[in-house]
């Protein structure tokens, strides 16, 4: 699913393999055993593929449209995963939908590779764990029961801090993931 709907919108934007890997700073050959199926990019390179195909990770990877109604039942939601992070969607994206949220689920040790920026604003709960929030220059500790707000033009990064598997509710506008 992933790999053509990334080639369907590399082409849709007019460009070469060369020319995506050039705007997303990553290899061509990455980016074609991707469009194979051949491997799975980390959520990181999905989304410089994404800011560069100017959509966003749910256009790549999610339904074009939910089908399921307002309710997404514990166990049939989505997961995407890369490396040690995966995203559980907690409502598919719909098209044109202002909001966003998934189930940010860290291994020990892995986060988000860097800081990212963007348009939009972010808000977070720690569901379980330990996270090590990073906004621009100033890193934050935060454990189960804590919640974060930011803007999103913010340069920001996470990870997970601790020894166990850390879970994140992540809300976001515009969606981005």
């Amino acid at each position: 699913m992933l790999g053509g709907r990334l080639r369907h919108a590399r082409r849709m934007s007019g460009l070469t393999l060369l020319q995506l890997a050039q705007k997303a700073n990553c290899s061509e050959s990455l980016i074609s055993k991707i469009e194979k199926g051949n491997t799975t990019p980390s959520l990181a390179t999905l989304h410089r593929l994404a800011v560069a195909l100017e959509t966003n990770i749910a256009a790549l990877t999610s339904p074009a449209e939910p089908t399921g109604g307002p309710v997404m039942r514990q166990g049939d939601r989505p997961v995407i995963r890369g490396g040690g992070i995966a995203l559980e969607r907690v409502v598919l994206p719909t098209r044109n939908g202002l909001l966003q949220a998934n189930i940010h689920i860290l291994d020990p040790g892995e986060g988000s590779d860097g800081q990212i920026e963007h348009i939009g604003e972010e808000v977070g709960y720690v569901l379980e764990g330990t996270v090590e929030l990073t906004l621009r220059d100033a890193s934050y500790i935060l454990h189960a029961g804590d919640a974060f707000t930011f803007t999103s033009e913010t340069p920001h990064g996470y990870r997970n801090a601790g020894e166990a598997t850390a879970r994140i509710l992540w809300v976001n506008t515009p969606a981005t993931y």
